[in-house]
Formats: structure tokens, C-alpha cells, sequence
């Protein structure tokens, strides 16, 4: 999913471009948005980026309306997927509708997790 990079937080495409409307007609918008050198993420949204912002240590999602951006991860941010699946499991919290996104995407199995967890148990 392509996204928007301003102050500090991601956007998907369509918060994003809403962001981009609502600058320019307060007259905030850089002379030219296309020269993304010109102006700095924290005045005007710098974007679109593909593949939801690239990979991360965590599931990525938007900055306004949450939609989870499809972003791959790092090693580290598969652990931290795990970690998060298994206490959601267990009672300890997480939104089930957004875990079951991550779970579909990431393609997430019981082996998986039964993996992950034997791998971490050993350490």
C-alpha cells in the first residue's frame, strides 16, 4: 500500500492526499510539492511511498484512520509479531480485528507460532 511520510507518522494514499487538499488551501503547501527536497516531512506530506512505507521492526498503520498499511518486517519485527499474537491469545490485550489482519497477511500459522515460541523457550 503506498503511503505519506509527515510529521513523523505514516498516512495511507487517501488520508494522505486529504492532508496534502487541506495545506493547500490554507496556503501551506510548498511553491512545489514534486521537489521533495524543497521542504521538510514536518510541514507537508512527502509521498507517496510504496510497499507501505518499507520494512519495520512492527506492523505499520495509518496515522488517522489506522488502516494497517501492509509493510514488510524485519526478523525483529516477526519476533515481535509473534510475541504479539501469542499474549493476545492468552488474554493479555490486542484488538482481535487487527490482529487477525496481521495474521492474514503475514500468513501467520499455529506452526509458526509453535516455532517461534519453542526457538524463544530455548534461549
Amino acid at each position: 500500500m503506498d503511503v505519506y511520510i509527515y510529521q513523523a507518522d505514516l498516512y495511507c494514499k487517501d488520508c494522505g492526499r486529504e492532508i496534502c487538499v487541506d495545506l493547500r488551501r490554507e496556503s501551506r503547501a510548498p511553491k512545489d510539492p514534486d521537489d521533495e527536497s524543497s521542504y521538510d516531512s514536518g510541514d507537508y506530506p512527502k509521498g507517496p511511498y510504496p510497499d507501505g512505507g518499507g520494512e519495520a521492526d512492527s506492523p505499520h498503520h495509518c496515522g488517522a484512520c489506522e488502516a494497517f498499511l501492509e509493510n514488510a518486517l524485519t526478523g525483529d519485527g516477526w519476533e515481535g509479531l509473534c510475541d504479539m499474537i501469542i499474549d493476545y491469545l492468552a488474554g493479555q490485550g490486542g484488538r482481535e480485528e487487527i490482529i487477525k489482519e496481521w495474521i492474514d497477511f503475514y500468513d501467520v500459522s499455529l506452526s509458526n507460532l509453535l516455532e517461534y515460541a519453542s526457538e524463544k523457550a530455548k534461549k
